[in-house]
């Protein structure tokens, strides 16, 4: 395989191509269900879908005998499935199957963003496309079939392909069982799992991500009236709902540190993830918390750097990242108010079972109510993380020779801090398959947040790494 020839012809796909898909499928707010529950009578998730779907057919030819289905469960988002069968030496091809994963939905607006940039504006700047889902994860079909048409640019052979685009990840993947279980005959029992919905450290050399954290969460809500009276009357009899919701919220997390206190909510964590981590930190020394926009004056938790990467990959976090019951400033009266709700996001270590974690904090948060306040957490997500498995000789040597073909720079592993739902279930149901776990979100790209961009150089390059990989797994599953 001709690794210069695969870097032009990838390289031309996504200027020519792909970059001008990315920047039309922005423009849509295909949020996911979770934030758009009338997204069927939007009709949002379907464009994004056409668009996919119409460049996707339009390569098709390319890959002499592939298939592409939009498979529409009742009550269900949809889900792109693409059947790319094997390329072998004179026809002979393998059984081994690879699949190619990636999701089309999007996280919400947010605020904050600079006033040229904007959620469905997509910017071009320099080596930037600026705007909600390019990076997260509007890029993994394009990458996932450019890496392949490139293959069959050389006619380097390949085994059978599954490209699985679902679009509910950013809800938790709740409707991907049901496609799994629906597709199983069809997908198999593949060999090579490759995610493209991850991380990078920095943008210079290859990351590899090596676990996941789980993720449960809810609406939590503390009511002492059925309705507001005037605080002046109220306050000192009445407890306020904001007091006694922070008071719940101190059996979770300690307010002093930010670390979460229950012990059921760790785990060992493995002594190669330290490794790891220490030789991450040694990699990207203080960039491990520079990406992020700071205040003037901020500091991070700890000027550990080791422990900062293990807090953000093997360690229980706590985030409140919406609040309910409380009137802008500027229409708040003197009142003491009914009621108080958080929405609490709590990212649970990659081995701790997250169903289990979310009856533990629904338990934690609810018993023994002060004063007896009315207090509910509604669980509104659940997923477990993920550990990878030991790679394979043929598939360490594959990503370091990789890393050094297109950027010049050795691989480096790293665990991640959020969720992929979809790692764990294959993780579960494929115990032998080797996975290949990476991205493009390095520092600044911002997912979830304002101003997130793709670095376009990078998606190229993991476009590249992926041709490799594949072609190797094929010379592997042809040794066997």
């Amino acid at each position: 395989m001709d690794t210069s020839r695969i870097s032009s012809f990838v390289s031309g796909l996504w200027d020519q191509e792909i970059v001008p898909q990315l920047m039309d499928y922005i423009r849509i707010p295909n949020k996911s269900p979770m934030f758009d529950a009338q997204w069927r009578e939007h009709g949002y998730m379907d464009q994004a879908v056409k668009l996919m779907e119409d460049w996707a057919r339009s390569k098709l030819p390319a890959l002499q005998g592939a298939t592409l289905e939009v498979v529409r469960l009742e009550g269900r988002t949809p889900l792109i499935y693409i059947d790319v069968p094997a390329q072998g030496t004179n026809g002979t091809g393998t059984d081994a199957t690879v699949v190619l994963y990636g999701h089309l939905d999007k996280q919400p607006e947010m605020t904050g963003w600079a006033d040229d940039l904007g959620p469905w504006t997509p910017v071009l700047k320099g080596d930037k496309l600026y705007g909600r889902g390019g990076a997260d994860d509007g890029y993994a079909i394009f990458g996932s079939l450019a890496a392949l048409l490139a293959l069959r640019d050389q006619g380097v052979p390949h085994a059978r392909c599954v490209i699985l685009i679902e679009a509910c990840e950013e809800s938790g993947s709740y409707d991907l069982p049901y496609y799994v279980d629906h597709l199983a005959g069809r997908i198999g029992n593949p060999a090579l799992v490759v995610c493209l919905d991850s991380g990078c450290g920095n943008y210079d050399q290859l990351w590899l991500t090596t676990s996941l954290r789980g993720m449960t969460g809810g609406n939590l809500t503390v009511q002492v009236l059925e309705e507001g009276v005037h605080s002046g009357d109220a306050s000192g009899v009445v407890p306020s709902s904001f007091r006694i919701l922070r008071d719940l919220l101190s059996r979770l997390e300690d307010q002093e540190t930010g670390k979460i206190i229950p012990k059921e909510l760790y785990v060992e964590i493995p002594e190669q993830r330290k490794a790891q981590a220490r030789k991450s930190a040694d990699v990207l020394g203080t960039a491990i918390y520079d990406k992020f926009p700071f205040v003037e004056g901020m500091q991070p938790t700890t000027d550990d750097l080791t422990e900062l990467v293990l807090n953000r990959t093997w360690r229980p976090q706590l985030s409140v990242t919406g609040v309910g019951g409380m009137p802008p400033l500027e229409s708040a009266g003197n009142v003491l108010r009914p009621k108080t709700s958080v929405k609490l996001s709590l990212r649970v270590p990659p081995t701790l079972n997250g169903a289990e974690a979310g009856k533990f904090l629904k338990q934690l948060l609810e018993k023994d109510p002060p004063y007896g306040a009315k207090v509910t957490f509604a669980l509104e997500k659940d997923g477990s993380g993920w550990n990878a498995p030991v790679l394979s000789p043929w598939l360490e040597e594959t990503v370091a020779q990789a890393s050094q073909d297109y950027y010049g720079q050795p691989a480096a592993y790293m665990g991640e801090g959020g969720s992929i739902p979809f790692m764990g279930m294959l993780g579960e149901k494929f115990p032998q398959a080797q996975f290949l776990i990476t991205g493009v979100l390095g520092p600044h790209s911002n997912a979830h947040g304002p101003n997130e961009f793709l670095h376009i150089p990078t998606g190229k390059r993991v476009s590249m790494v992926v041709a490799s990989v594949v072609a190797r797994h094929f010379k592997e599953a042809t040794k066997a």
